[in-house]
């Protein structure tokens, strides 16, 4: 098979090879690191060669977690779809990023054989550097101000009916990326008028009126994921808050109820299922529409370790649990992630909706 070469050449990011391992991003001396990325400077080789094989050096000096074989319900086929390579180039003719391959989403396949793909945006450097995230971590170099236009002609020229836009954290960007997520659903708008937005965010932490600038342009659906339960947030999420995490999108509904809000946590970390039904509790005190529970998967030696994998059976439970508790939709199975099979679900939550006030 030949070596995949992805150079991001918007805002001079890294260069992955097969493996996906990252040229790490030169910092200017000038620019202040957040302490986590000062400390996974220090515990990175000086030598280019050393400095190469490591996505994730915050990771670096920690002890290797063995990766659990996974069982038979959670494997899937390699892809080999002729419109997965077709998606495929169009990501790379138009120099995007996409979720679906830097965070080895193992329903891939399955979604570019059907022309969907989860863009990523503001380059593919995040500065968090959660335990559970395939993401490579660093400090990002300036937003490119053209990803707009590609992101939209992309999405023209797939066809889309619905399309999800997500991006790294950008804690060292004012206001967190806000504006440049408004920038891109407005240009959707103008080149694809009839696709549907959902864009899946950053929590932006401590960045005032950011949430405000994203709303104002009115995404179809507004994700943002809880992730794990809050005991779990040290280890699993250590740069966020799980209540301000759950207060973002209660205050989405404040200032635009016509938008869908969603979110979703990870299972078989260490949680307990009375933790997991109580953040179902939790996001419907937030009336959050729509839920995703899937199975966490290790990416590497380095990432957090799986507990167990939960059985089917479980997340049938957890979904019917999750129904009774009012979501208008509900996704719990060992393999969905936040986007998956995302065009179908959003005709579901409409129609969940307008069934909702018929009844009412």
């Amino acid at each position: 098979m030949a070596t995949r070469i992805l150079i991001d050449h918007r805002a001079g990011g890294a260069v992955s090879n097969a493996g996906g391992i990252p040229k790490p991003v030169e910092v200017s001396p000038s620019v202040a690191l957040p302490a986590h990325l000062q400390a996974a400077n220090a515990a990175v080789p000086p030598e280019p060669e050393a400095r190469k094989q490591l996505r994730h050096p915050e990771k670096a000096h920690r002890p290797d977690n063995p990766i659990k074989r996974k069982p038979d319900w959670i494997r899937v086929k390699a892809p080999t779809h002729p419109i997965y390579h077709e998606t495929r180039k169009l990501m790379r003719d138009n120099n995007l990023v996409t979720v679906c391959e830097e965070a080895a989403c193992p329903n891939i396949g399955e979604c570019w054989s059907q022309r969907h793909a989860t863009m990523m945006i503001m380059g593919e450097i995040c500065t968090r550097a959660c335990s559970f995230c395939n993401i490579t971590t660093g400090m990002p170099k300036h937003l490119d101000a053209d990803e707009p236009r590609r992101v939209a002609d992309a999405v023209a020229q797939l066809g889309l009916r619905h399309v999800v836009i997500t991006s790294v954290d950008r804690d060292d960007l004012k206001d967190g990326g806000a504006q440049h997520f408004a920038q891109v659903i407005a240009a959707i708008r103008l080149a694809a008028p009839e696709t549907t937005v959902e864009i899946l965010t950053p929590d932006f932490l401590r960045k005032d009126g950011a949430l405000e600038v994203v709303v104002a342009a009115r995404p179809d659906v507004f994700n943002h994921n809880l992730e794990t339960v809050p005991k779990l947030y040290p280890s699993i999420r250590p740069g966020a808050r799980y209540f301000h995490s759950l207060r973002l999108l209660d205050r989405v509904k404040e200032l635009d109820p016509s938008i869908f809000t969603k979110s979703g946590v990870m299972v078989g970390l260490g949680e307990t299922r009375i933790e997991v039904l109580q953040v179902m509790d939790d996001m419907r005190s937030a009336d959050i529409d729509f839920l995703t529970i899937g199975q966490y998967l290790q990416p590497t030696v380095k990432h957090a370790a799986v507990d167990r994998f939960v059985e089917p059976s479980e997340f049938e439970d957890y979904a019917r649990m999750a129904r009774g508790k009012g979501f208008l939709l509900v996704s719990a199975t060992p393999l969905t992630r936040s986007s998956y099979h995302a065009d179908r679900d959003f005709a579901a939550l409409r129609d969940a909706r307008n069934a909702k006030l018929r009844a009412a």
